[in-house]
């Protein structure tokens, strides 16, 4: 899993090189409240312990990376209303995130809809493809 993160972040947008100050926005996409909670909580504080762990060995091609969390509240429908907020608003690199294929498959038309990227950490049941998700 160390490795993966800056595997994942290099492969990010060009956004992420556009400003050489700026950090590198990583979205959390997992549910800390509702039913999902006792299974994706702790997936959002191994990604912010690996950024933290990234930062301290000085960051990423010389940037630091920046963790944003927000809460789907374990509702499908409020996964892409939350991918769209990470992507369009606060203007993330990369997503990691989602827990089940329900919440992959509600993100999924938004992310591609603007070219995210978003990395799924649960095997999978395949017929699904997309250049936006790394399927892991």
């Amino acid at each position: 899993a160390p490795a993966l993160m800056p595997a994942a972040v290099m492969g990010a947008s060009t956004q992420a090189m556009a400003q050489d100050d700026d950090p590198i926005k990583v979205g959390i996409l997992h549910s800390l409240s509702g039913t999902m909670a006792i299974s994706e909580t702790v997936l959002k504080d191994t990604v912010e312990m690996l950024i933290e762990q990234q930062n301290d060995a000085g960051g990423l091609l010389g940037r630091q990376l920046e963790a944003v969390v927000v809460d789907p509240a374990s509702n499908w429908p409020l996964f892409a209303e939350r991918a769209r907020e990470l992507l369009a608003q606060e203007e993330v690199d990369v997503i990691f995130g989602n827990w089940t294929s329900v919440s992959r498959k509600a993100v999924l038309p938004v992310v591609e809809e603007l070219n995210g990227l978003l990395f799924y950490p649960v095997q999978y049941e395949g017929e699904e493809s997309s250049e936006n998700v790394f399927y892991t």
